[in-house]
């Protein structure tokens, strides 16, 4: 019966013991082992053994990435200004041995780190350059803090700023500031308007001046062209007018000539004539204003008679 006794004793121990050998990591997960207080190694996902009794799992914890959520933090710009910033940390545990054994409370670590490094930061800056440069603020953070978590076995990946909260009081300032901006830039562009307006108005009326001025010149021109084709065309009409009536004349003095030639008895006839011309001319003369008197003595017009008669002869001879 004792045997029976201590041989279930030692199933139930054994059984235990193995139990207690077998360690299971999940996937993602680091675990350490210490062996009787100091530290032994470390056990990787999936299934690991261990010494009973002498050996146990000291930490165990994810080497995925996480968020370390930053409280809101006041702080002091460098223009004086009361702000509060808070921001989020993305980190992940690389070495899972110094993260254990160099550091007490890692994620109370890191953010007090935080928390330091932005006050540091803001400090160095004026107010409105913490919201302007909040890309270049993120990238000194993750350098600093990656850094500075270097020996704990992190790695720091991306530090984010959330929010920039300035204090009731700036804010109100603030929004004075940007109305009183947002009305000088209506002003600006108010006045702009107007101006613009103005120069096209006057671009307007200046063209149209040039294009009036243009079109009277191109008028004048065609009127020039027009009253000089006008006297050409009249100088060449009076010029033939004047040919053929010196034709006709010279015509009718050879027709009258001739007939004197013939006829002695035509003498009187062609006095007749001339008496008839000479009144003729003077009804001519007596309708033009300028004309006066035209004097002629009738006796002289035997002696053109005869003269032109001479002529005929000579010519003739």
């Amino acid at each position: 019966m004792e045997s029976f006794f201590a041989a279930l004793i030692a199933l139930v121990l054994g059984t235990a013991g193995l139990s207690s050998s077998v360690k299971i990591v999940n996937q993602g997960n680091e675990a350490l082992v210490e062996r009787l207080g100091s530290y032994n190694k470390k056990l990787k996902p999936g299934l690991n053994f261990i010494l009973p009794f002498a050996d146990r799992i000291a930490f165990q914890e994810t080497i995925r990435e996480k968020v370390l959520d930053v409280p809101p933090q006041p702080s002091i710009t460098k223009d004086n200004v009361s702000i509060t910033v808070d921001a989020v940390v993305y980190w992940r545990i690389v070495d899972m041995e110094k993260a254990y054994y160099k550091v007490q409370n890692l994620q109370a670590a890191m953010v007090n780190l935080v928390l330091t490094q932005i006050r540091a930061e803001m400090g160095k800056l004026e107010l409105d350059e913490t919201f302007t440069a909040r890309s270049q603020i993120n990238e000194i953070l993750l350098r600093e803090l990656d850094t500075a978590t270097d020996p704990w076995g992190v790695k720091v990946t991306r530090v984010e700023l959330r929010d920039i909260v300035p204090s009731k009081a700036v804010q109100e300032s603030m929004e004075l500031q940007m109305s009183a901006e947002r009305r000088k830039r209506a002003a600006i562009l108010t006045s702009e308007g107007d101006r613009e307006a103005a120069v096209n108005t006057a671009r307007g009326k200046a063209d149209a001046q040039v294009l009036e001025a243009e079109a009277n010149q191109k008028a004048v021109v065609l009127r020039a062209e027009a009253d000089q084709k006008a006297a050409v065309l009249k100088a060449q009409a009076e010029r033939q007018a004047a040919v053929l009536k010196a034709q006709a004349t010279a015509e009718a003095i050879g027709i009258v000539t001739q007939a004197l030639k013939n006829d002695p008895r035509a003498m009187e006839a062609g006095q007749v004539l001339l008496a008839l011309g000479y009144l003729d001319m003077g009804n001519t003369i007596g309708k033009s204003d300028s004309s006066k008197v035209m004097f002629m003595d009738p006796k002289s017009i035997p002696a053109a008679l005869q003269g032109m008669l001479s002529m005929v002869d000579e010519k003739e001879g």
